[in-house]
């Protein structure tokens, strides 16, 4: 069995008698079942299409039959997935106002087929209003296609964190070199640091980015402290101990960690991690929140994320915390008018 510096890099095994997988360089799966449940109903329920004939608007989930799974093996992501579901819809026909009803059918998603060449089949209940039913058939199908991909980019993105583990550069090789900003609007920024060993020894580096949040300071703090708002946002039950040593858990245990410092309204730090990054190796985040009038920034600074999950880490934070959040507040603030 290798050790640092012995054999094939990617295999860590640091005086580990039961030869653990630690590096995920083996098969290993996780089940995507129950998340891709939610995820299906989150991007479908609510979709509305309309068109000079009238409007439509796809209700419930009604039939969701299938399984998904995501495995990795030697550093790459394999996904398998299979459904079948139904769809309810309603709509209302524009110069007339006759209200119909109908289903949409999707019987076969599958990582066969792109989705494009999905089958999906529009019915409607008897009587008048076949208007709506070729509605649904071209702009119908052309959103449902939409929220395919979106459930799709976000199993192979958001569902993964994590699943990759990071591995040790060939002695003598140096990290890879520093990166330009992505030029993205949140001002992200990845500075490599030659071997800063953080919990285990692997390499790491520093993810540095800013995001302007239309809203003060101090809601902007209590969206990152209050269990009840983590929640809304990360769509997803959470543990949150917003308090020195209080810990951390969300997006379905993918995320944990602990408060190490707050300050009210203006900063605060965590001990934080992906579920599937070597053991007891933790990140330091520090989230540091400054008035801009009526907005505010967030500076976060994370020191000590495995090389390879340097790329994720920035989407997680940026797809799963920063987007998420300004739909929240958007939601808020359209409650409120």
């Amino acid at each position: 069995m290798a050790k640092w510096g012995q054999g094939d890099p990617r295999w860590i095994v640091e005086e580990r008698a039961d030869a653990t997988n630690v590096n995920n360089w083996h098969w290993t799966e996780r089940d995507a079942t129950s998340w891709s449940k939610r995820k299906l109903k989150e991007v479908l329920e609510g979709l509305v299409v309309e068109g000079e004939a009238g409007r439509c608007e796809i209700g419930d989930l009604k039939h969701v039959e299938g399984e998904a799974s995501c495995n990795s093996r030697k550093g790459k992501l394999i996904f398998f997935y299979e459904w079948n579901l139904r769809l309810s819809w309603k709509g209302t026909v524009k110069e007339s106002g006759e209200k119909h009803k109908g289903s949409v059918e999707i019987p076969n998603l599958s990582e066969e087929n792109e989705v494009d060449d999905t089958e999906i089949n529009v019915s409607k209940k008897k009587g008048e209003g076949d208007v709506l039913k070729d509605l649904m058939r071209t702009e119908g199908t052309t959103k449902v296609r939409e929220a395919l991909r979106d459930y799709l980019k976000a199993l192979k993105t958001e569902f993964t964190l994590g699943m990759i583990l990071p591995t040790k550069a060939p002695v003598g090789q140096e990290p890879a070199t520093e990166r330009k900003p992505s030029g993205s609007t949140a001002q992200d920024s990845v500075t490599p640091q030659s071997l800063d060993m953080v919990g285990v020894k692997i390499p790491t580096v520093r993810i540095h980015m800013r995001e302007v949040f239309n809203s003060p300071a101090d809601e902007l703090y209590s969206i990152f402290t209050k269990k009840e708002l983590v929640q809304k946002f990360s769509k997803c039950p959470a543990v949150i101990e917003a308090e020195k040593g209080g810990k951390l858990q969300m997006f379905e245990g993918c995320v944990s960690g602990e408060y190490t410092e707050l300050v009210p309204s203006q900063r605060i730090v965590l001990k934080w991690r992906c579920r599937s990054w070597p053991d007891e190796h933790y990140a330091t985040v520090a989230l540091n929140f400054q008035d801009l009038a009526a907005q505010s920034e967030l500076e976060l600074e994370c020191k000590g994320v495995p090389v390879s999950h340097e790329e994720s880490t920035r989407q997680c934070w940026k797809k799963q915390y920063f987007e998420e959040i300004h739909i929240l507040l958007q939601q808020a603030k359209d409650n409120m008018e």
